[in-house]
C-alpha cells in the first residue's frame, strides 16, 4: 500500500526560461533607439531569473532576462549606460509617470 513511504523530493524546477541572445539583442536595440537609458538590476526570485530593466529618459521601459548580476553589469558597461540595483535605488518616478500616461491614454502608445 505504501501510505507511509516517503516520496522522492523533486529538484527545484524553474518555471521561467533562461536568458538567450534574443533578449540581449532586444536590450541593445532599446538602448540604441532611446535617449538617456539607465539600467536597473532586478534580483532573481522564486519565479523569474535575474532581469534587467532599461528605462529611457521619457520613462519608457523594457525588461528582459540576463544570465546573472555580473552579466548585467558587463552589458551596461559595454553599452556605457549606468546600472543601479533596484533593491537599493527603487524605480525612478519617470517610469511611474510613463505608466500612468499610458494607462490614461492608451491610444497614444
Amino acid at each position: 500500500m505504501g501510505l507511509f513511504r516517503r516520496r522522492k523530493q523533486a529538484g527545484a524546477v524553474s518555471r521561467d526560461r533562461v536568458a538567450d541572445r534574443a533578449d540581449l539583442d532586444h536590450l541593445e536595440s532599446f538602448v540604441r533607439t532611446r535617449r538617456g537609458v539607465e539600467a536597473y538590476l532586478e534580483p532573481r526570485t522564486t519565479v523569474t531569473e535575474t532581469t534587467i530593466m532599461l528605462i529611457a529618459d521619457d520613462g519608457e521601459w523594457t525588461r528582459r532576462r540576463v544570465g546573472g548580476p555580473d552579466e548585467a553589469r558587463r552589458f551596461a558597461h559595454r553599452l556605457a549606460i549606468p546600472i543601479y540595483d533596484v533593491r537599493l535605488m527603487g524605480y525612478p518616478q519617470r517610469m511611474r509617470d510613463y505608466n500612468e500616461r499610458r494607462k490614461r491614454r492608451p491610444e497614444l502608445f
